[in-house]
């Protein structure tokens, strides 16, 4: 049997004492994100994380070193987190009680690494401690506006498409009126679970694969125009499927399954700008602001 060092016991044994406290939190979280689609990005979090821990792992161990004063403060603030709901006189909506509690644990458990490892070692696994962050669910005020504006971005790029092809198009709010055929862009089309997963995947491949933190940001920023754009082309294609070859695409699989094709016709469109910002960097292995002006200001 291989004896661990007192501090990865120690983490190991806080992060499983502060598991229990939080558990009826963490299983309402994952029967949400097992029921409700648009927080089914959630059973990708831990995986990710523990597996980019896990890669990391070694080289932490060598840098581990306890921080007790920093360690205590980030617990402080997560039980002062966890006890808002019992100090803060209105009543709070269970959903946003539950996000409460969820953050309250994971920064807990931030804490806990912290107090154990240190400041040296958090800043080494900072993204993937982060990253647990996303095991917060969304309070549904909070998921309400964003699947609304989902659903006119999406409308809007649906109408921009048909444009395109000279097909004649009204646009009335999130209603796109062509001629035969009137389309609502519900929640269910506003495509929020396929746009969380493609910004996870993408936050996860900017960070493993690209080092200058602009290019990383840009990668990402990507992300909100292509989940647009990936929303609108599938209206597009649904409702000219439906209107120049069979009426019976506009309720048949390919409406209620096809979500898969067009959120990997996303993915190439992360993957292609990735891989240019990623060369990029092999053409500049250090990062050097002058040389890159010049580069543009030739260009």
């Amino acid at each position: 049997m291989i004896k661990l060092p007192n501090h990865q016991v120690g983490l190991a044994t806080l992060w499983f004492v502060l598991l229990l406290i939080g558990w009826r939190s963490v299983v309402d979280t994952f029967a949400l994100a097992m029921h409700d689609s648009n927080s089914t990005y959630i059973l990708l979090i831990l995986p990710i994380s523990a597996a980019i821990m896990f890669l990391e792992w070694r080289s932490l161990r060598t840098i581990a070193t306890m921080n007790l004063r920093n360690g205590f403060v980030i617990l402080a603030v997560a039980g002062l987190t966890a006890s808002i709901a019992l100090i803060v006189p209105i009543p709070i909506p269970s959903d946003a009680l539950l996000s409460l509690k969820m953050f309250a644990l994971v920064l807990a458990w931030i804490g806990a690494f912290e107090l154990f490892f240190g400041t040296r070692a958090l800043r080494t696994a900072l993204f993937p401690l982060l990253l647990m962050f996303g095991l917060v669910p969304i309070p549904r005020l909070a998921l309400n506006e964003v699947v609304t504006l989902l659903q006119h971005g999406s409308a809007m790029t649906a109408r921009l498409f048909f444009a395109a092809f000279d097909v004649p198009v009204i646009q009335s709010g999130i209603r796109i009126a062509i001629p035969g055929l009137t389309l609502e862009v519900a929640e269910e089309c506003s495509s929020i679970r396929s746009s969380s997963m493609l910004l996870v995947a993408t936050v996860v491949m900017a960070q493993l694969l690209l080092r200058s933190p602009w290019r990383k940001a840009l990668l990402i920023c990507l992300v909100v125009p292509l989940s647009l754009a990936k929303n609108g082309l599938r209206i597009f294609t649904i409702g000219m499927l439906t209107t120049r070859v069979d009426p019976g695409y506009l309720t048949g699989r390919f409406h209620q399954q096809g979500g898969i094709l067009f959120f990997l016709v996303a993915l190439i469109g992360v993957l292609v700008p990735l891989w240019v910002l990623r060369r990029g960097e092999n053409l500049y292995p250090k990062s050097d602001p002058i040389r890159e002006m010049t580069v543009l200001e030739s260009k």
